[in-house]
């Protein structure tokens, strides 16, 4: 049997071809590597500061993102030294990372004076309605997000069960807080 395709119907399959090669070669890039800037209020070698960021690589990797491959991780770490947290900061801003990830109140405070235009995912802070990094826990607004130590509602529903618990309770106390005496 043979087939015979004139040459309106040549022309039109070619121009198909043609029209969706670019597609085809578009779609076999590589995605774009995504850069996250990382800064951990804690020194490289310390346990906490290395299990901290496992968990964000391993979070990472359940979402398909994988260093090296599609993201570029850079991380910094600030060993409690304000300085080198400010130092830090300004470094990552200008790396221009799609987001950066800080972890406590004194870095995310260094971040954000370093930057108001870059993402920022926040962790381990206290009260950050109060401290001025978002306007309130449901709606951040500004470039900042993420996750506060405590949820002063939920501290409000501990204080309710305390009550149920000791009905005979009429007062909780916070821990003091440590001082430093000064010797003469």
């Amino acid at each position: 049997m043979t087939v015979t395709i004139g040459r309106r119907e040549l022309l039109a399959a070619l121009g198909g071809a043609a029209a969706a090669w670019p597609l085809a070669a578009r779609a076999q890039q590589r995605e774009r590597m995504r850069r996250v800037g990382v800064l951990i209020n804690l020194t490289a070698d310390d346990p906490e500061g290395g299990a901290r960021l496992a968990a964000l690589l391993g979070g990472l990797r359940e979402f398909g993102w994988t260093d090296g491959r599609n993201i570029q991780i850079e991380t910094r770490f600030g060993g409690g030294d304000l300085g080198r947290i400010r130092a830090h900061a300004a470094e990552l801003v200008t790396l221009a990372p799609d987001v950066i990830v800080a972890n406590t109140t004194p870095v995310v405070r260094a971040v954000r004076q370093a930057t108001s235009s870059i993402p920022v995912v926040m962790a381990a802070v206290n009260d950050p309605v109060d401290q001025g990094f978002v306007s309130s826990l449901a709606h951040p607004g500004g470039n900042i997000t993420g996750f506060s130590f405590i949820d002063f509602q939920m501290v409000a529903k501990w204080l309710e069960m305390l009550k149920e618990a000791a009905p005979g309770v009429s007062r909780a106390l916070r821990k003091p807080r440590r001082t430093t005496a000064r010797l003469a």
